[in-house]
C-alpha cells in the first residue's frame, strides 16, 4: 500500500487515473476525500448513466458492490474495480436469486420491479429495474391491470404504493441505515430547528408515515420526500436557509459544497453506513495502481440483468 500524506495520495490517484484512462465515480454517501476527487459524484441512477457513457478504459466505483456491478453489466467492455471487495449492501442482501424464483413462482403472471440495490443474479429475473428517482414512473408506466412484485425495500414499495395509488406485492427487505431512521421522532429535530424544512429519502421508515401525516414522527410541516438526487435539487431551488436531511450522512457534504450560504443537519448522526464508508483515498490508489479487485458479472448472467436496467434508464 502506498504510504503518503493525503495530498501526496490526491496526485498519486490522478497521475494514475491520467495514465490509465480511468474513471472514478463516487456515491453521494461517499466520505468527502472520495467526492471530492472523485470525476463524478452522483446517487445510483445518476452513477449507472455514467458507467454508460463513460469513454474510460477503467471504471473504479467507489460506492458498494452491486453498484460495481450494475457498471459491469451496462458496460462489459471496460475493466470495472471496486477498491473493497467487503464493501456490500445489506438492502441487496435481503433477497438472493433463488428467493426471487421462488416468489416469482407464485406469481407467475406478475411483473417484477427490482429496485437498482440488488445482485446481478436478481436483476437477470426482473422485468424493470428502479431506483428512488423514478420508482413512481416505473410503476406508472406498467399497464394497470398488472400484478406488480416490488423488491426489495417495504418502505421505498410503500411509499411508491401511496404515490401511484397501485397495489403492489412487496418484499419486507431494508435498509438498515434508512429503516433505524423510521424510529426516529423527527418531531424532536423539528423543534430543534423550527425553520428548517425537513428532507426525507422514500427507503427511511418514517417516509410513508409523513405522507399520511402521522402525530408517530412529526406533523409534516415543510417536510418533503425526496431521492438523494432531489434532496440535492431541493436544497438548491429552496428558499430555506436551513435543513434537517433523512438519509445516510454523507450526502451531506456535497449539499453543504453546494450550498455554502445554507445549513444542514442530520436527522441522526447515526445514519452511518459503514460499507459506504469502506472507500479511502488508500484503497482507491491501489486499484489504481494494481488494477485489484475487479467486479465482473458473466456474460450469460449480464445479458439477462441489461434489459430491466436498459428499461430504467430509458424511463428515467
Amino acid at each position: 500500500m502506498f504510504k503518503g500524506s493525503t495530498e501526496e495520495l490526491k496526485i498519486e490517484i490522478n497521475r494514475l487515473r491520467t495514465n490509465k484512462n480511468a474513471v472514478v465515480l463516487a456515491h453521494n454517501y461517499q466520505i468527502p476525500e472520495i467526492q471530492d476527487i472523485a470525476d463524478y459524484v452522483g446517487d445510483s441512477l445518476g452513477l449507472s448513466r455514467q458507467a454508460a457513457k463513460t469513454d474510460a478504459d477503467i471504471i473504479v466505483f467507489c460506492g458498494v458492490h452491486f453498484m460495481a456491478e450494475t457498471a459491469s453489466i451496462i458496460s462489459p467492455e471496460k475493466k470495472v474495480l471496486i477498491p473493497d471487495l467487503d464493501a456490500g449492501c445489506s438492502l441487496a442482501d435481503s433477497i438472493t436469486g433463488d428467493q426471487l424464483k421462488a416468489w416469482k413462482a407464485q406469481y407467475p403472471e406478475a411483473v417484477v420491479v427490482s429496485y437498482i440495490n440488488t445482485t446481478a443474479e436478481v436483476k437477470a429475473q426482473s422485468d424493470y429495474c428502479c431506483t428512488s428517482s423514478n420508482a413512481v414512473g416505473i410503476v406508472n408506466s406498467i399497464p394497470e391491470e398488472k400484478q406488480i412484485l416490488f423488491l426489495p425495500d417495504k418502505f421505498l414499495g410503500a411509499y411508491t404504493e401511496m404515490v401511484t395509488g397501485r397495489e403492489l406485492t412487496i418484499w419486507q427487505g431494508a435498509c438498515h441505515v434508512h429503516e433505524k431512521i423510521g424510529e426516529l421522532n423527527l418531531a424532536e429535530k423539528q423543534r430543534e430547528y423550527p425553520d428548517a424544512e425537513i428532507l426525507i429519502h422514500p427507503e427511511c421508515g418514517c417516509s410513508t408515515s409523513c405522507m399520511m401525516k402521522s402525530a408517530m414522527y412529526f406533523d409534516c410541516k415543510d417536510a418533503h420526500v425526496y431521492s438523494t438526487s432531489g434532496m440535492l435539487e431541493r436544497a438548491q431551488e429552496s428558499d430555506a436557509g436551513e435543513f434537517v436531511v433523512a438519509t445516510e450522512i454523507g450526502i451531506l457534504h456535497r449539499m453543504q459544497k453546494e450550498n455554502p450560504g445554507k445549513e444542514f443537519f442530520a436527522a441522526s448522526e447515526d445514519s452511518v453506513c459503514d460499507y459506504m464508508k469502506m472507500i479511502t483515498l488508500e484503497n482507491l490508489r491501489d486499484a489504481l495502481d494494481y488494477e485489484q479487485f475487479e467486479v465482473k458479472v458473466p456474460a450469460d448472467l449480464a445479458e439477462k440483468a441489461l434489459l430491466p436496467i436498459e428499461r430504467m434508464l430509458q424511463i428515467s
